[in-house]
């Protein structure tokens, strides 16, 4: 675990990922909110590119809770059999839309606490969705987030709770907004756990990591 990197240093790494991706975009496909909350919820423990694959066709079906309840469990499991614990993530994706049916009105909520009862969603998920969607500068740490944070020195934390206070205390709040898909992008193709990329890397000459791969 690197050294928590100062103010002035983390204000210039998180200036040039701006300055490199001014609107930094999530990859996880979705056509509304409900089919957001899907895919995120979908995605742990499996790649973007394979959920996308996986919901193109489901979404393309069911793009409400209410079409999710009418296409059951076994349709869900059709779609997203090539998805890592694909059993265990159609019984949640039907209880979510079961539960939005009964207790939302069919509608997404918006805080954290009401997203997080939903089957299958913990708070990285709710994370993502109050950020892409609601606009809120709230903090999804992965797996990538949690390397890149220790690694560099600019969110320094023993787990992901920690990591993620320390972006909310540490990264200036201009960037704040964009701060965790700017790090996901730069741990998943730049900042590779084996191999990072480290002579291509736009802030290898700021971040503290000992090791660089040059």
């Amino acid at each position: 675990m690197a050294k928590q990197l100062s103010y002035r240093t983390i204000h210039e790494i998180f200036a040039r990922f701006q300055a490199a991706e001014p609107e930094p975009k999530g990859e996880l496909e979705h056509v509304n909110l409900f089919t957001l909350v899907v895919a995120v919820a979908l995605s742990a423990q499996a790649t973007d590119a394979g959920v996308n694959k996986a919901t193109r066709k489901l979404f393309a079906l069911a793009d409400t809770p209410e079409k999710m309840l009418e296409l059951g469990e076994e349709g869900v499991t059709e779609h997203i059999k090539t998805i890592g614990l694909f059993r265990n993530k159609a019984k949640n994706v039907i209880k979510l839309s079961r539960l939005l049916v009964d207790e939302y009105d069919g509608q997404v909520p918006s805080s954290r606490a009401a997203l997080q009862s939903l089957p299958g969603v913990g708070r990285k998920t709710a994370n993502v969705v109050l950020n892409m969607w609601f606009g809120i500068p709230a903090q999804a740490v992965d797996t990538h987030i949690f390397r890149l944070g220790n690694r560099s020195g600019i969110a320094p934390g023993r787990n992901v709770d920690v990591v993620e206070r320390a972006i909310e205390d540490n990264i200036p709040a201009e960037f704040q907004q964009h701060a965790h898909h700017w790090m996901i992008l730069h741990g998943r193709y730049v900042c590779l756990a084996r191999k990072p990329k480290c002579a291509a890397c736009l802030i290898r000459d700021l971040c503290a990591y000992e090791d660089k791969n040059l």
